[in-house]
């Protein structure tokens, strides 16, 4: 059997496993997976129909597998089951405990359709991989604030939510309408819509005070989570220029792109930084100021007078 023979094989098996993990699957999604043209795709899929697989199309909307048929587990590879352990680790550290629960009782079906060589090595590699999170990510007293998310985003159900916002002093109450859930820079944030501000508001996990179900429908369509950050990023935003000493330059990549870093060029003892900002006001001022005495500001001039402004504040409350 040639090289590629064996390759399409493969394709068209990965292919069967993608049409039986979802209810629908469209062929540019398979396209893209294996970076093969449509006509590929459409070639693999007869082949699959030709050899009994019962698969439904329907034009502009995608393929999928007639209800009630499936395949025994296809078998994973060495290296697919060593991803495991990873994915277990930070399940039982990044996610609250009722969606860690569920998880790992898939995990043991998971493990259980091994064969006994990929047992032994999930086994050697579990006690050797730990996961420690800098931050809570979630109120303890709530163990299942994201499996009521997941659930209220399928299911476009309101959810009632206790939240204690970082500017205010009290807590406020509040029904939202959860678009979708994103984890970024050490926390986890759902992005809804708020029914008291009526607008779009981002609510991090580790401040809910408490969250509940309820039978209210969503209102409206909110589509897809990526839309709405890539609106959030289409805001307006304010050049940033300013050069960092190399000693210390290291130390903070790991905190710039959340302030909206674009690029980098070394100019001899120094690092000159670019960065896009929309908070010019307090996040960014504030950050830079954690070493201000390793840097210079090249523009713009309001960001020079807003550090001045704070450290006379600092000053003046000594």
């Amino acid at each position: 059997m040639s090289l590629d023979s064996v390759k399409r094989f493969d394709r068209i098996v990965a292919i069967l496993v993608q049409l039986q993990s979802k209810r629908i699957v469209k062929a540019q999604e398979l396209a893209d997976r294996f970076q093969v043209s449509l006509r590929t795709i459409y070639r693999d899929v007869r082949t699959l129909e030709a050899s009994g697989v019962p698969i439904v199309s329907e034009a502009g909307v995608g393929y999928s597998i007639m209800e009630g048929y499936r395949l025994p587990p296809v078998m994973f590879t060495r290296e697919e089951a060593g991803s495991f352990v990873a994915a277990e680790k930070f399940m039982q550290k990044f996610v609250d405990k009722s969606l860690g629960s569920h998880h790992e009782s898939a995990m043991y079906k998971v493990k259980s359709v091994l064969r006994g060589r990929e047992k032994d090595w999930i086994s050697a590699l579990e006690s050797q991989i730990m996961v420690d999170p800098s931050q809570e990510l979630f109120n303890k007293n709530l163990p299942n604030a994201l499996e009521i998310l997941f659930e209220s985003v399928a299911e476009k159900k309101q959810v009632f939510l206790k939240y204690h916002a970082l500017n205010s002093e009290t807590p406020s109450e509040r029904y939202i309408e959860p678009v979708g859930l994103f984890h970024e820079n050490g926390f986890w944030y759902v992005l809804g819509y708020c029914h008291i501000r009526n607008d779009y508001r981002q609510f991090r996990t580790d401040r809910m005070l408490l969250i509940n179900r309820t039978q209210l429908p969503f209102t409206m369509e909110h589509g897809t989570i990526d839309e709405h950050r890539q609106k959030n990023e289409a805001v307006q935003k304010t050049k940033v220029i300013i050069l960092v000493d190399k000693s210390v330059a290291r130390y903070i990549n790991s905190g710039r792109k959340h302030y909206g870093f674009v690029s980098e060029t070394v100019k001899g003892h120094y690092v000159e930084m670019t960065f896009m900002t929309t908070d010019l006001e307090n996040g960014f001022p504030r950050w830079y100021l954690m070493f201000c005495d390793y840097a210079k500001i090249i523009e713009p001039e309001t960001l020079k007078h807003r550090i001045k402004d704070i450290l006379k504040k600092a000053e003046s409350s000594l």
